[in-house]
């Protein structure tokens, strides 16, 4: 017997590594965590069907849907854009997304291939980043970026600026399609104060590069 004959949404779900978060017990245990408040900005980086952007929208945030996938940007256009005044739907690779001038906050469910880019997006500029971000990742990438002293020169170029802690956990049942691995809600606040000056963000990975190698 012959398998399920492989369609061009297989492929582009292949080709942009999607898992959507389908169970929506899990969705809205995260929401409930996220201590929202009405009327703040939040970036949904990686909006694919709208699972997220609509539970925020119902929080009462404002919400940027930023996705790639031409089919879904079309989908959230027509089916949530159109109703909520407090929704815009952004076409864009999240790699490539100017981020919003005003305070924001981040909640988001990238693709696990993207994690180290959506990060590197979001934290390497301190200055430009936001005031928190929840975003859904590997679990194990999350224990890693939550270990104290950091595990890794990244997470020591970031804890200046960032505080990281491990959240939920998320089974691999929850997404569709399923992944291998199970995932972890990673929360990132920003410190208040910082304990270096934001200028030095894009620069101290590659002037803590030496003595990270030296260990």
């Amino acid at each position: 017997m012959s398998g399920r004959r492989t369609t061009e949404r297989d492929r582009r779900r292949r080709e942009l590594g999607q898992n959507f978060l389908t169970d929506s017990g899990v969705l809205e245990q995260l929401i409930q965590g996220l201590d929202l408040r009405p009327g703040e900005l939040v970036v949904d980086l990686g909006a694919g069907a709208g699972a997220l952007t609509r539970s925020l929208l119902a929080a009462g945030a404002r919400v940027w849907a930023v996705e790639i996938d031409p089919t879904w940007v079309e989908r959230l256009r027509s089916s949530i854009e159109v109703q909520h005044p407090n929704v815009r739907v952004i076409a864009s690779d999240l790699r490539n997304l100017r981020m919003p001038q005003e305070p924001y906050r981040v909640v988001a469910n990238p693709p696990f291939g993207l994690t180290t880019e959506t990060l590197a997006k979001l934290l390497d500029q301190p200055d430009r980043g936001p005031q928190r971000a929840d975003v859904i990742v590997q679990r194990e990438v999350a224990i890693k970026l939550a270990c104290q002293p950091p595990a890794s020169l990244r997470a020591a170029a970031w804890a200046p600026w960032w505080n990281f802690r491990v959240g939920q956990t998320i089974g691999r049942n929850a997404f569709r399609p399923c992944p291998s691995v199970d995932a972890a809600m990673l929360t990132i606040v920003r410190r208040e104060p910082s304990v270096l000056p934001t200028w030095l963000g894009p620069q101290l990975r590659e002037l803590l590069r030496p003595a990270w190698s030296n260990r």
